[in-house]
């Protein structure tokens, strides 16, 4: 097939701003149109999925398929087990892919796609729970479906009227919403977001404890309070996390010394000597700020902030030091 070349000559701008808009337009009423034809079928597809113990099986042709994989991502992410499976390849094996008490939703505008139509049989037999996702509440794809969700749209966006497009967008927030109404009814939360994203910024925050990014053993600065004021000096400066935990016999910070201490006592005026008779303990800031080790990473990065200290003391659930955390912690594992 041989093409056009291409025509900038009578390129109009202010045209494809107005075809823009129009789409723009058009697909919002699309949208703004599908609450109205949503009634029983959307209820019913909703439970049919939650009481599913298998999969969501989505299946659909051309755009409608690639519509079709966005939605199976998206329910999967959100708890409700599903993937993509294309209609042209379940007629050749990959019907082995659906189970009995699985759940199809299948997707197309026409609701008389051939591929969809040749493994509608087969499907019934395997008993599977068929949800159509159609424009045409007549179709033969909406006859043999359990539950029918509509997806008309007035007209496409498309000046042709041909293209799909603004049908498109409405099987795409049918997804959504879907998808919405699932999570809702299951009580997903936060934290089951992040367990499926595990790479993501929400996964680390919500899944990365303390325990997971804390200096521990050696590598935690600590000294008893009768050390002296050089010994307290050479542990700060051997660990190179900018401060030393002080802790008293049973393993329990009872204070901190930092740079920015050192640094306030010399502004003081004390002299070397004066600092050399001075132990761990007449140096110390009493009750430094703690977090427990099976906190969240983020909340550790909450107390630091609102404390304006670039380093937390970790502790047990006994109260005794068993780590330290700084922000460069936190930055590493990108939880701030």
């Amino acid at each position: 097939m041989s093409l056009s070349p291409p025509q900038t000559a009578g390129f109009d701008p202010a045209r494809a701003l107005q075809l823009a808009a129009q789409t723009f337009e058009i697909e919002a009423r699309a949208l703004l149109g599908l609450a109205a034809r949503q009634g029983p079928g959307f209820a019913g597809a909703v439970q049919a999925m939650l009481a599913c113990r298998g999969r969501v099986i989505v299946m659909g042709m051309g755009k409608s398929g690639h519509v079709g994989r966005k939605i199976a991502a998206t329910l999967a992410s959100t708890g409700t087990p599903a993937f993509f499976v294309h209609p042209a390849e379940a007629s050749h094996g990959d019907l082995g892919m659906v189970m009995p008490g699985d759940v199809v939703l299948a997707i197309s505008n026409s609701g008389e796609s051939d591929e969809l139509a040749a493994i509608l049989p087969a499907m019934r037999r395997l008993g599977v729970t068929l949800v159509a996702m159609t424009g045409k509440s007549e179709s033969s794809l909406a006859r043999h479906a359990d539950w029918v969700l509509s997806s008309a749209v007035e007209e496409e966006a498309c000046p042709l009227n041909l293209a799909p497009t603004a049908s498109t967008t409405a099987q795409m927030a049918l997804g959504d919403a879907l998808a919405v109404a699932l999570l809702d009814a299951r009580g997903f939360r936060e934290a089951d977001f992040a367990r499926s994203h595990p790479g993501g910024s929400l996964g680390r925050k919500l899944l990365m404890h303390v325990h997971d990014l804390m200096r521990s053993g050696t590598a935690v600065p600590v000294v008893p309070p009768a050390a002296s004021f050089n010994d307290l000096l050479r542990e700060m400066t051997s660990k190179g996390l900018g401060f030393t935990a002080v802790a008293d016999a049973d393993g329990r910070p009872a204070g901190i010394f930092t740079d920015g201490d050192l640094r306030r006592l010399i502004e003081r005026g004390e002299s070397g000597n004066s600092l050399r008779s001075l132990r761990a303990a007449d140096v110390m800031r009493p009750s430094p700020r703690t977090v427990p080790a099976s906190a969240l990473a983020v909340d550790a990065a909450g107390l630091m902030e609102q404390h304006r200290i670039t380093s937390v003391l970790v502790v047990d659930p006994e109260g005794r030091l068993v780590g330290a955390l700084n922000t460069n912690d936190l930055m590493r594992a990108k939880v701030i």
